[in-house]
């Protein structure tokens, strides 16, 4: 979230998690410390990714991929790709070479 979006940056790094999906533009918000919940636009919103291990939802791109959870093997900092291990559904142990940052998040459970 970018600092000047909230109350003189009283929000900006938290930690906090989508609880919600209004519509495509907006978002519900909690964060994690103070337990508000906040709307904001999708555009002000940064993605967290994880580190190599970790877990992730495809949350964009192909359409047979999008909503599986994955795990983290590479990222390509240069490129601003991530190669993926599918963990769910029909695709369980698939591995995607190349997914854009943008079409994946930090999965917390």
């Amino acid at each position: 979230m970018r600092k000047g979006l909230d109350n003189n940056g009283y929000y900006y790094k938290q930690r906090r998690l989508v609880v919600n999906v209004i519509d495509m533009y907006l978002v519900e918000i909690e964060m994690l410390e103070s337990k508000d919940v906040i709307r904001a636009r999708q555009a002000e919103l940064e993605t967290v990714i994880p580190h190599n291990g970790g877990l992730v939802k495809i949350v964009n791109g192909k359409r047979v991929y999008r909503g599986s959870n994955a795990r983290l093997i590479s990222l390509d900092m240069d490129e601003f790709y991530a190669k993926v291990q599918i963990e769910t559904g029909l695709y369980d142990g698939r591995v995607l070479e190349v997914v854009s940052f943008e079409d994946i998040c930090m999965l917390v459970q």
